[in-house]
């Protein structure tokens, strides 16, 4: 996958033989092979595009999407305040898209995700596999049912599903010490459940919320931008 940016559009495009025909004119895919990042590619009517190589946030934008994924500025508190590197090893729970484990498999050694909708799964693979992430697993389950089965061990375990409040129970027996759990809700009810599900068996337990506003500039009429900044809740616990 490459990313080709111009002066007023990107198009994200898989090297092949294909022409991808664009409002700019048609594209001949089979030149990027014998081009590099940063080089210029050129529509037949004469618009220049150059060759970038995709990061997670084009990931973010252009992947084909199900559901609510998780944005940027949520996946970024979660890598924060969990600290993830490249060496832990992450249970990944309400795969969706595989926005997260995407995010999350460009930092750790290894994700392990499930999904219960079967469609989904098709999805996030197809997702996972433009990103070239060979060490995130997508797994087809439903884990409220699937955790006791497991006899792995994990560093962080995150949870983006309604029912996440069914699965903290059993968290501790697949966490490592010190490892952390973090969830992901958008409602208040949702949130006090988790919270409850907790209990007493992990510390530094916190719940946040992350605002973003975008300043628009305009020219008299600069302002944030007027778009919804809630998304969901962050809670995050320590074993």
């Amino acid at each position: 996958m490459v990313l080709l940016k111009g002066k007023k559009r990107e198009f994200f495009v898989k090297v092949s033989e294909d022409e991808l025909h664009t409002d700019l004119g048609i594209l001949q895919l089979k030149e990027l092979r014998e081009k590099r990042f940063g080089d210029i590619i050129t529509t037949h009517l004469g618009h220049d595009f150059v060759i970038q190589k995709p990061k997670t946030p084009d990931f973010f934008r252009h992947c084909k999407r199900v559901g609510a994924p998780m944005v940027p500025k949520d996946i970024g508190i979660i890598i924060a305040y969990t600290g993830i590197s490249k060496e832990d090893e992450v249970l990944d729970a309400g795969t969706g898209s595989g926005i997260l484990a995407i995010y999350l498999g460009s930092i750790a050694s290894k994700v392990i995700t499930y999904e219960k909708n079967a469609e989904f799964v098709k999805i996030a693979r197809k997702n996972i596999e433009a990103a070239g992430l060979r060490n995130v697993e997508v797994r087809h389950g439903d884990i409220i049912s699937e955790i006791v089965r497991l006899d792995e061990k994990f560093d962080i375990v995150t949870l983006d599903m309604m029912d996440a409040a069914q699965v903290i129970p059993y968290v501790k027996n697949v966490l490592k010490p010190g490892g952390f759990l973090v969830t992901y809700s958008p409602f208040f009810e949702q949130t006090k459940d988790i919270r409850a599900a907790m209990g007493k068996e992990f510390s530094e337990v916190r719940t946040l919320e992350c605002m973003e506003r975008e300043i628009k500039f305009v020219r008299g009429r600069t302002r944030p931008s007027t778009r919804v900044v809630h998304t969901g809740f962050i809670t995050i616990a320590r074993l």
